[in-house]
């Protein structure tokens, strides 16, 4: 008998609605597979970040079910599925998100405080993007490229299974856009993580393994182009 394979992440019937009636999810299916790095395009407004909201568990959804590894979340109380949260998930923003008042080794080593984990992975996770012996600086030190480095450090550092990251390069130029983008995608995959990337970008979302793009009818596979 084979392997049952879990997908990382999978959403059935996901359905959201704000004031006035206004529908931004209807009844949505989506599976993400182990290791497996996928963009989501898509207009303004058509529920993008409400998606990633909505698995992190930043919102809730009026149907349907995100389940995480397996796990159901709606069948979690509050401490578990903050456990789960803190153990399985890793965030990338495009405002960064990174605390000004720690250091870069602090800001990086949260998750493993968070999780009872040696802080040594840290110091690694901040060499593998690029600021490694800059542990001791502040985050006002930084270029806008370097702190969405030190927040992908921040987001793989305890190993997660699944990364969410929203616009994560919307707010850099195209050159640290790109080297970014490949410092994501690599440490992604060496880590064997799976991740959502929500953007506008064409080519930020070309160093995904798929493009999807989400419509008012769900989502649908978009080819990529150079």
């Amino acid at each position: 008998m084979k392997n049952l394979i879990i997908p990382a992440l999978e959403c059935r019937g996901l359905k959201k609605s704000y004031g006035h009636g206004r529908t931004v999810l209807a009844h949505l299916d989506f599976a993400l597979q182990p290791g497996e790095y996928v963009a989501l395009m898509g207009d303004s407004g058509v529920g993008k970040s409400t998606l990633l909201n909505l698995i992190a568990g930043l919102d809730v959804g009026d149907a349907g079910m995100v389940m995480i590894d397996g796990v159901a979340m709606s069948t979690l109380d509050d401490v578990a599925a903050t456990r789960l949260r803190r153990q399985k998930l890793g965030f990338i923003f495009q405002a960064f998100h990174v605390l000004p008042h720690l250091t870069l080794q602090q800001n990086v080593a949260l998750p493993l405080l968070l999780n009872g984990l040696d802080f040594g992975r840290a110091t690694e996770m901040l060499a593998a993007v690029g600021l490694g012996g800059r542990g001791d600086d502040f985050p006002r030190q930084l270029s806008g490229g370097e702190m969405q480095r030190v927040a992908i450090a921040r987001a793989l550092v305890h190993r997660p299974k699944l990364i969410l990251a929203d616009e994560p390069t919307g707010n850099l130029d195209p050159e640290t856009a790109h080297e970014v983008l490949m410092l994501l995608r690599n440490e992604i995959k060496a880590n064997g993580a799976s991740a959502i990337m929500v953007t506008h970008s064409i080519a930020a979302a070309n160093t995904a393994d798929r493009i999807l793009e989400m419509t008012a009818t769900g989502l649908h596979p978009l080819l990529a182009t150079a």
